[in-house]
């Protein structure tokens, strides 16, 4: 396909493209309306409604892919002509071949929850937050590890758990340098409450989903946890995507890929379950 022409990708082409690109390379954008993003929409798509891409095209990234869908694809096939005529962007130009009615990987409903971010939170309170949302799901991961008698599955939440650790010390990284005189981050660790889940979720009703599943419960445990995990990677994403801020975005996206990995542990443990 020339330079002057968009590409059109098939579902299972989008989803080797993210499980292959990182995620600061490529964004991902919905044109649907509001209502239609909030019913369900991709995890980690940026909502931009086709009339408000037109009014504010030079606001998107002029070096990454941008990959569009809407319900069927006509509007996203017209926002990818249009952003490509424009010439907006030094990467490729990608369309969703017959839109979200014909995606069959996961989605998520409603937005992302930002709010668990405070609106206006300068680096160092953001940073905070998110170790803290780290120590929530590693405390999840944990009882759930606790809790199941299969052994491969007791394998599977412990690298889960271990992960979100390295998860909060990769942000401590990041932390640190906003302290004159930061805590070591073992004590700082020790000390984050971790009441809610990285996506947004309480800790408590977490807890109470599992109470509910029956023994053994393999493929219900790993789908609730791809569910966190998808809905930490949405709001990682759209942290990331609505932050002015360079040092901000950066420390998102860097969490939003980590999150992908943890998809991959979970997806690939699903064979091993003998429900």
């Amino acid at each position: 396909m020339g330079d002057d022409q968009f590409e059109e990708l098939l579902p299972a082409q989008l989803e080797q493209y993210r499980q292959t690109h990182h995620e600061k390379g490529y964004l991902l954008i919905d044109v649907r309306e509001p209502d239609e993003y909030a019913q369900n929409h991709i995890p980690g798509a940026r909502l931009m409604p086709i009339a408000e891409l037109v009014r504010s095209m030079d606001g998107l990234p002029d070096n990454r892919d941008l990959i569009f869908y809407c319900r069927s694809g006509p509007r996203s096939m017209a926002a990818a002509a249009m952003v490509l005529d424009e010439e907006i962007s030094s990467g490729k130009i990608y369309n969703l071949a017959g839109g979200i009615l014909n995606w069959h990987g996961r989605l998520a409903d409603d937005y992302p929850k930002v709010q668990v971010f405070s609106a206006g939170a300068k680096l160092h309170d953001l940073l905070y937050t998110a170790m803290d949302l780290e120590k929530g799901a590693q405390q999840f991961y944990t009882a759930v590890r606790d809790q199941t008698a299969d052994a491969n599955q007791r394998e599977t939440f412990d690298t889960l758990s271990r992960a979100e650790i390295g998860h909060a010390r990769m942000i401590y990284t990041f932390w640190e340098k906003t302290e004159e005189k930061p805590p070591v981050f073992d004590t700082l660790f020790a000390a984050l409450n971790g009441e809610i889940l990285e996506g947004g979720t309480a800790l408590v009703d977490a807890f109470q989903r599992i109470a509910v599943i029956p023994q053994p419960g393999c493929i219900p445990l790993i789908e609730l946890a791809l569910d966190i995990e998808y809905a930490a990677y949405d709001l990682y994403r759209a942290m990331a995507d609505n932050s002015e801020a360079e040092e901000i975005r950066e420390a998102f996206l860097s969490l939003a890929q980590a999150e992908k990995k943890h998809m991959r542990v979970l997806i690939d443990a699903v064979a091993g379950c003998r429900d």
